[in-house]
């Protein structure tokens, strides 16, 4: 199998993982929708002289997406193995589709990684702000809407006035923002840095307390597949918790791994190190969302806590207007920490020197 994004081809089709060379190939949804060092975070663990994944007798391979809803479709049909989940979407889509049996058994992104930003001479200066406004978003699938709804009823205050417009990504999302087709984008922070880069000026609106302090994103796999290939899980989470260490102590070295295995990405019609200089950028505060706030208590890569489940089913129950929510999903079904152990079982220390004295 060639290591490049490719198109979704017939969705109908169920889709079962590959071999190669006796390595069991795992396909990830890939929501940013493009395939970039933006993914050095999983992507640096492949390079021969790293292979976290092959020493588990697995890789990876990427699937884009347009959504995470169009992700969830595709682990639905099982035409991905894995891929990342916001429960804002996750929760409500397991009450309508009761079959629906994933499961989320890694957070990769245990900070909030979400931005609310505008013009820098907006009258919005809070989050309570976004109320009745035209909210920016990069698809009617994105979670920027559920984050919306999500702050503004932590707040007390109700969406039914807001707009949410589809600008997508870098410069036509810049495009919409400079003229003033939206008054506020709700998105990621490499989304928002991406828009940075084309020209656009942004002034960061800080989230709401609550919420600021909510993971952003899991990883979900079908049960049945956690049960089948338990030990191929096992390895694809831990060769991803090496890679995210990796990335996090040496981006440099994580973004030209990156380019190395997957030389079709590298920045075209500038040099590596201005394409390096704009990755470092968008990945700027990425870098830090990869990892567990300093006073986690658990400062393991994965895992989930109930508490911290419990609150997104409340926040998912008041945005979908379903007060009966908690009622229809168990929430301790949709999350499992029995792999956790085992991914993080290896030496940081021994991946942290590797990474500070890494050439590719």
């Amino acid at each position: 199998m060639r290591r490049r994004e490719f198109g979704l081809g017939a969705l109908g089709l169920v889709v079962v993982p590959a071999w190669a060379q006796g390595v069991k190939v795992l396909k990830v949804a890939n929501t940013a929708g493009v395939m970039d060092a933006q993914q050095c975070f999983i992507t640096c663990g492949q390079h021969p002289k790293l292979d976290f994944y092959k020493s588990e007798g697995v890789d990876v391979e990427y699937v884009n997406m347009a959504s995470i809803t169009q992700a969830l479709q595709t682990l639905m049909t099982h035409q991905v193995q894995f891929g990342p989940m916001a429960p804002g979407i996750l929760l409500p889509a397991l009450a309508k589709e009761p079959s629906l049996d994933l499961v989320a058994v890694y957070e990769w992104l245990p900070r909030n990684a979400n931005v609310i930003v505008v013009k820098p001479g907006s009258p919005i200066k809070s989050a309570a702000d976004l109320a009745g406004k035209r909210v920016g978003v990069r698809n009617q699938g994105d979670p920027g809407i559920v984050v919306t709804k999500t702050m503004l009823a932590e707040l007390g205050l109700k969406d039914d006035r807001n707009e949410y417009i589809a600008i997508g990504d870098g410069a036509p999302a810049g495009a919409a923002i400079d003229a003033d087709r939206v008054d506020a984008m709700v998105t990621f922070d490499t989304a928002a840095a991406r828009i940075e880069l084309v020209g656009t000026k942004l002034r960061y609106v800080a989230l709401t307390p609550k919420f600021n302090k909510v993971g952003s994103s899991w990883i979900c796999v079908p049960r049945q597949a956690l049960k089948d290939d338990r030990k191929a899980y096992v390895g694809l989470f831990r060769g991803m918790a090496k890679s995210t260490l990796f990335a996090h102590s040496n981006l440099d070295a994580a973004i030209d791994a990156h380019w190395a295995v997957y030389p079709e990405t590298k920045p075209k019609g500038k040099t590596e190190e201005e394409g390096r200089k704009e990755m470092k950028f968008i990945l700027k505060d990425r870098k830090e969302n990869w990892m567990r706030r300093p006073d986690d208590p658990d400062q393991r890569f994965g895992p989930s806590s109930l508490d911290e489940w419990k609150a997104h089913l409340a926040v998912a129950a008041e945005t979908s207007k379903n007060p009966e929510l908690p009622k229809q999903v168990d929430v301790r079904r949709v999350f499992s920490n029995e792999l956790i152990d085992e991914v993080n079982a290896f030496d940081r220390k021994a991946v942290v020197q590797l990474a500070q004295s890494f050439k590719a």
